[in-house]
């Protein structure tokens, strides 16, 4: 294949392997950093690339073994080893995504070994820190209780924030507390919500919401000034800017909302199958990074109140 037919093939791979939406996904659901996007981009782009060189330009064709030749030719290059697992671990997640949005029917990652990449767990909020969070916006703003709620539901239900832009109207039980969302792969879920969650959504309901409606919002709950529903890059913006107002130092993502929800839950008792359910994990596997987080909580209350810690 000569180096203007490998170009072709690249730039024909770059939209069949829907490169942008993983790329919204990272930014506005995982809100990675500008420096760790840019390395899962440089290492996704040099995969591509080999397999074109391979003639193959489709996601579906991509075999386990392929990709252990691409990972042998990282080592062949001279790649140090932790460039080799972060390289690995970023076409995993990749290739993960595919799978739960429905482009892809199998992951060819799932046989090859995991990256070992250290103990690094799951940035959380404390519980003060979550307060201080959900009271950033400011009662004088005129999309207060819209703002307010979102915060609220995330940490409340932990749903993901396509879930949360996706909600309908007609997916709300809040009689019963219940709200019904759709995940990845078009997957229902049922999420309970606790009381503060609850008294915020009723009140964007009735006092904000039908000033917003222009018959464009299309049933979705939540909607921009302009009456249009609301996108994940607006509330990416929202707890952004709540972080900073909060003066919380932790990069501040819908993502970190999701790992606070799941980890205040397993501190507070909860059993790990019903972490999982409520985050709508398929496989337990998961859910368990979970597990780690609140073993590192444990092994500080123990070292805090045991006499012999």
């Amino acid at each position: 294949m000569n180096e203007l037919n490998v170009d072709k093939s690249v730039e024909k791979s770059t939209r069949a392997f829907r490169l942008e939406q993983f790329q919204d996904y990272l930014i506005f659901e995982r809100g990675l950093s500008k420096r760790t996007l840019s390395a899962y981009q440089h290492d996704l782009e040099n995969c591509i690339e080999f397999l074109a060189r391979q003639g193959i330009t489709d996601p579906g064709h991509v075999t386990p073994p392929v990709l252990r030749t691409w990972i042998f030719s990282l080592h062949e290059a001279g790649l140090a080893p932790s460039s080799i697992r972060r390289a690995q671990s970023a076409v995993r997640t990749f290739f993960r995504f595919l799978l739960a949005e429905g482009w892809l029917s199998v992951d060819p990652t799932e046989r090859l070994e995991s990256p070992k990449i250290g103990d690094r767990l799951p940035e959380f909020l404390t519980k003060e820190e979550t307060q201080r969070l959900l009271d950033a916006p400011s009662p004088e703003k005129p999309l207060y209780w819209r703002d307010r709620s979102i915060l609220e539901l995330l940490y409340a239900s932990g749903v993901r924030v396509s879930e949360l832009v996706g909600l309908l109207i007609s997916g709300l039980d809040l009689d019963n507390s219940f709200i019904t969302v759709f995940g990845k792969g078009g997957k229902e879920r049922i999420v309970p919500i606790g009381a503060p969650a609850l008294a915020t959504l009723r009140r964007y309901l009735s006092e904000l919401r039908p000033k917003l409606d222009r018959a464009e919002g299309k049933g979705q709950v939540y909607l921009n000034a302009r009456g249009r529903p609301l996108t994940r890059k607006s509330v990416w913006k929202l707890i952004k800017d709540s972080g900073r107002q909060a003066a919380i130092s932790k990069n501040v993502s819908p993502h970190t909302l999701r790992h606070t929800f799941a980890t205040h839950l397993l501190e507070g008792g909860a059993d790990l199958a019903a972490v999982q359910e409520l985050l709508g994990h398929v496989d337990i596997s998961s859910t368990q990074i979970y597990t780690h987080v609140d073993r590192e909580y444990l092994r500080k209350i123990h070292g805090k109140y045991h006499p012999r810690a």
